[in-house]
């Protein structure tokens, strides 16, 4: 093989592989977001998640796409994990379609047919795709010229792969490579490293079709090599795993076992007919339609074969992939919003207020966290802040979708009037929690840019945190114990913090303008006095509502007014406190 087939092949590749680059990301966009609303809201049954996977993976052209949107559902809580099992099924047998469109390349006829070539055919799409993406002002067509384009570009590089792999038949080097492949263990490997590699096991199929083209891949080389790819193509749903929870890291699991049980069911049936049976097919010549007839074959039988073991693949992930203690500790909260409790509102709005209370509780921690951040930090205890607060994202979900299926029901005027109030509350604790993360990136970049504060910053910010620490600890500890009157502190304080932001904000600009501070720390500076006085806010609206709730008078607006009118010594007096206690 010359120096110049050599690159030919490569650029052929890098065609193939930009093409479909190209035609998927043109039909992720022209679909918008309903590929992802379609994927978790039809996945009801087993069947229905696996023609589900098959139809959206033909579609963008990349089993990988659809898993690892799959594993970012399951890993939010919006999917469980047996769904995403199915739509993995459908999604492995999916992306056998590109092998359909490559098979193309075999149409060669003579006079009217030849016009329907694919050399013909990927010039007209070409140039319609380029049309459209050049002189059209709608987002829509400029992204359908994409998807043209994208198809031409891989077919153009599909036909370069063919062209310059051609001369190898003639090759004896070539051959006795070729003939390594006879071992099917040999086959696999390869199968799974080229798979591996190109992170596409589409891409790898269509390379193995072009190879084909030269006459020298036989049965049983492409089979086992097939069964490889198969494989190795689950690395990037793998790579997706990373970071992500237990059930995230399950689904991109459940891809390589799904696709490890169907490789070794396939293996199984033929290797061990073959020892029995002398297959005459073994030896034909394989070309790109043969493989794609075998390549969706092969993943269509060992897919519909395994839908009926999903419950079993579940339980060895769940057997062989355990939950971390914090993640138990949310499932037991959440086992507690039961739908039969839906009947009996009243005991339903009573497991919703214990699974807030951990939800509050968990927000505290997440707010303590970030704080001590600031003073020490650490990559450990900034992750964990990071963690708790993707644990209150499903906190907020989970607990809001259950009090809004709990408010469809008919409800005496109490109820109603609480699940109103804790629709609220959770929202404030969830933002709670963001505004932690905040802290812990304003205490990461202060540690990796090694910035440090003026002694007259320090103390203000030291003064503030001790503030929220108490504002913070009042409203969830009053919360939790369903303590209405103790919330009336937290208002004042709430003031005095205001008070506190307003006023450091106007020393630091003094400080920066004087020379004391320089600009990088003035921003982290104000990012946290922001991020602390946005934090009290929250706080004050948890207090407002446990007030309400206990006084049963169910006016958000009104309190803070009606406050200091009718308890104006009260409130003054408390105010006066906590501007002795926390000043510079």
């Amino acid at each position: 093989m010359s120096a110049s087939n050599i690159i030919s092949l490569l650029g052929g590749i890098a065609l193939f592989l930009f093409g479909m680059s190209l035609m998927g990301d043109g039909l992720k966009k022209v679909a918008g977001n309903s590929l992802e609303l379609i994927l978790y809201r039809l996945s009801g049954t087993p069947l229905k998640g696996l023609l589900l996977g098959t139809g959206v993976t033909a579609m963008i052209q990349s089993s990988s796409a659809t898993s690892v949107m799959v594993v970012g559902f399951v890993n939010s809580g919006i999917m469980t994990l047996k769904q995403a099992l199915s739509v993995i099924l459908g999604a492995i047998i999916g992306t056998s379609v590109t092998g359909w469109i490559i098979a193309l390349s075999e149409i060669n006829s003579s006079g009217v047919v030849s016009l329907f070539s694919t050399a013909n055919l990927s010039a007209v799409i070409a140039i319609i795709g380029i049309a459209l993406r050049m002189f059209s002002k709608d987002k829509k067509k400029q992204y359908v010229g994409n998807i043209l384009l994208g198809f031409a570009v891989l077919m153009y590089g599909m036909q370069a792969m063919s062209g310059s792999v051609t001369p190898l038949k003639d090759s004896p080097q070539f051959l006795s490579v070729i003939t390594a492949f006879s071992n099917p263990v040999v086959s696999i490997i390869v199968g799974i490293v080229t798979a591996a590699i190109l992170q596409s096991a589409s891409a790898a199929v269509g390379i193995l079709q072009a190879l084909s083209t030269s006459g020298v891949i036989n049965f049983s080389m492409a089979f086992p090599i097939l069964l490889g790819i198969s494989v190795g193509a689950a690395v990037p749903v793998l790579l997706s795993a990373i970071g992500a929870k237990t059930n995230g890291k399950r689904s991109a699991f459940g891809y390589l076992l799904t696709t490890l049980l169907s490789a070794v069911f396939a293996g199984l049936v033929f290797y061990g007919a073959s020892i029995f049976i002398n297959f005459s097919f073994k030896t034909v010549a394989m070309t790109p339609f043969t493989i794609a007839v075998l390549n969706t074959s092969f993943r269509a039988i060992s897919c519909f074969l395994l839908l009926p073991f999903i419950g079993f693949i579940e339980s060895l992930l769940i057997k062989f992939i355990h939950e971390t203690e914090s993640e138990k500790a949310a499932n037991a909260d959440f086992d507690r919003l039961d739908i039969r409790f839906l009947s009996h509102p009243s005991l339903a709005v009573e497991q919703a207020r214990l699974t807030i209370n951990s939800m509050a509780d968990k927000a505290r921690n997440a707010l303590l966290m970030a704080l001590n951040l600031l003073q020490e930090f650490s990559d450990e205890k900034y992750d964990e802040v990071y963690e708790l607060e993707d644990m209150l994202d499903r906190y907020e979900d989970r607990i809001g979708t259950y009090l809004l299926k709990l408010n469809s029901h008919e409800l005496d005027r109490i109820p109603n009037q609480l699940v109103s109030e804790y629709l609220h509350t959770i929202s404030d604790f969830e933002r709670i929690s963001d505004h932690a993360t905040n802290i812990a990136d304003a205490a990461k970049e202060k540690f990796d840019k090694k910035i440090s504060f003026s002694p007259e910053a320090d103390k203000e910010i030291s003064v503030l945190t001790e503030a929220i620490d108490e504002i913070v600890n009042n409203s969830i500890d009053n919360f939790i114990s369903g303590n209405g009157t103790g919330q009336y502190s937290v208002e004042p304080l709430e003031e005095r913090i205001d008070v506190l932001c307003d006023e450091f904000k106007l020393n630091h600009v003094e400080r920066m303008q004087t020379g004391k501070c320089s600009m990088n720390v003035g921003f982290v500076f104000n990012d946290i006095i922001t991020n602390l006085e946005r934090v009290a806010a929250h706080c004050s609206n948890i207090a407002v509502a446990m007030i309400e709730i206990s006084e049963d008078q169910y006016d958000m607006h009104g309190y803070v007014i009606d406050f200091k009118k009718f308890h104006s010594s009260e409130y003054e007096r408390q105010y006066e406190e906590y501007s002795q206690k926390y000043k510079v």
